[in-house]
């Protein structure tokens, strides 16, 4: 039985691995997405299960306590978080992995530091970059979820000589490092280079604006797999490697893609401080006075949307702030009972972390079918007779295709211009993310429609209703 129990151990991690794998898969489409993580759940429970047999654990009341309190709590979440809260939860769930990566490398330090010998190079390296990744990902999330929450400033936040000081710090953790492979029993040392990492993440965060969150949200989700990784080889958990470097490599990936979706490098997206008055080129408040604007009341529109055969949904951020999926999904049954043919256009960074908008209405029970990503509706737009763009701005705006000038000039955006008609529920004409004022508000074809998503949504219902 003694010999049976580790390779027991280790099967049921091939098991759960390859359970993370096939979840990790399912979670690519909307449509799979909850079978994939049940699929995965079930991984982690048989990988929890298998730690909890090995003959390293000591202590099974701790265990048992943290399950208990770590459950309650998930529990009371995912009932009571509101799915417009998403984006700062995902950031709170980055920032405690991390913080969880990072208390392992310091609790193991701690134990080791207790031994006269030496401790073993591979052990004090990966400690080191375990307290590195773990303190970014524990601050820098936990700084995302303040700008989302709104308790500070989603504007970017610098000050003169930022990234010199950035790099002192860096340059401080490496000596520190050094420091500690060469003399690995000096605890101030180590404590001083847990602080920097903490500092780390912080400045890593505050000069990053808000609208630049999808990016950040996966980058640190990242961070969160890789800490997990660099606790695996703390520990020498191999499960734990495996399912951190998974999270880590979808990470990336992840955030490449968002990357690719503004047109613009992680290195602009970390470091030009996107949104603040210098980066953003025009702003709309300048140069927009010879400009006019058609704006509509409720039943104007509800006459465009109800005689239409072909409608077009674009979500942004101001439908997840004001609530009012469940508003849209009503419209939508509303027009579909007159036998208007209606889709929803998502762009890849619309709201704030990666899938918001299809988040969202999955709440709102909106058929997976419905949902079009950009590349797909894009080239249905000319045949499109209403384009109903509800508080998204910067990715429906054409001068990211016309005005060279523009700061958001290349970044592939949904072209909601080129339906016969548009309409456009915004609150006032203030610029988008990007500081720049939005040429689609000017359009001989488009209308606006002034008031808050839900409200004015909520009012197009009662309209439709009455055709």
């Amino acid at each position: 039985m003694s010999d049976f129990l580790p390779t027991g151990i280790q099967l049921t991690y091939l098991v759960a691995a390859s359970l993370f794998i096939l979840g990790l898969k399912q979670l690519g489409s909307p449509a799979t997405a909850r079978q994939g993580n049940v699929v995965a759940a079930v991984g982690m429970l048989l990988a929890i299960v298998a730690t909890m047999l090995d003959q390293h654990v000591l202590n099974y009341e701790m265990i048992l306590v943290g399950l208990i309190i770590g459950s309650l709590i998930g529990i009371v979440a995912a009932y009571k978080v509101q799915m417009t809260d998403m984006p700062q939860m995902v950031g709170l769930l980055n920032g405690l992995g991390g913080a969880a990566s990072a208390l392992v490398a310091i609790a193991e330090f701690w134990r080791l530091l207790g031994h006269a010998e030496a401790i073993p190079l591979d052990a004090n390296i990966s400690i080191l970059l375990d307290v590195l990744i773990g303190g970014v990902t524990f601050t820098g999330s936990f700084v995302a979820f303040a700008k989302l929450q709104g308790i500070m400033s989603g504007s970017p936040i610098t000050f003169p000589f930022q990234q010199p000081f950035n790099a002192f710090l860096l340059v401080a953790f490496v000596v520190g490092s050094a420091y500690l492979i060469i003399s690995p029993h000096s605890l101030p040392v180590f404590l001083g280079i847990v602080f920097i990492s903490l500092v780390l993440g912080v400045m890593f965060v505050i000069p990053i604006g808000g609208g630049d969150m999808p990016v950040v949200i996966s980058l640190l989700n990242s961070f969160s797999g890789l800490a997990a990784a660099a606790a695996g080889f703390v520990v020498m958990n191999n499960m734990l490697i495996i399912a951190g470097a998974l999270v880590g490599a979808s990470g990336i990936i992840l955030t490449e893609i968002m990357c690719k979706a503004m047109n613009r490098s992680l290195f602009s997206v970390l470091f030009s401080a996107f949104g603040t008055a210098a980066a953003s080129g025009g702003a709309a408040d300048g140069g927009t006075t010879d400009k006019t604007v058609r704006s509509i009341d409720p039943e104007e529109g509800a006459m465009m949307l109800g005689y239409a055969r072909s409608v077009v949904i674009v979500p942004g951020y101001g439908m997840a702030v004001a609530q009012a999926q469940h508003s849209v999904r009503e419209l939508a049954d509303q027009l579909e009972r007159m036998g208007v043919e209606v889709r929803y256009a998502i762009h890849p960074v619309a709201g704030r972390m990666p899938g918001h908008m299809n988040v969202l209405l999955a709440e709102a029970n909106v058929p997976y079918e419905q949902l079009h990503d950009m590349d797909d509706i894009n080239p249905q737009f000319d045949q499109t007779d209403v384009a109903l763009v509800i508080g998204a701005n910067d990715v429906v705006n054409p001068a990211a295709r016309s005005d060279t000038n523009s700061p958001i000039y290349g970044m592939p955006i949904l072209d909601v211009d080129r339906a016969k008609q548009t309409i456009v529920i915004k609150r006032g004409m203030s610029a988008g993310f990007a500081g720049v004022d939005n040429d689609l508000f000017y359009k001989d074809k488009t209308t606006m429609l002034f008031g808050s998503a839900k409200d004015m949504v909520g009012k197009l219902v009662s309209e439709v209703k009455q055709l």
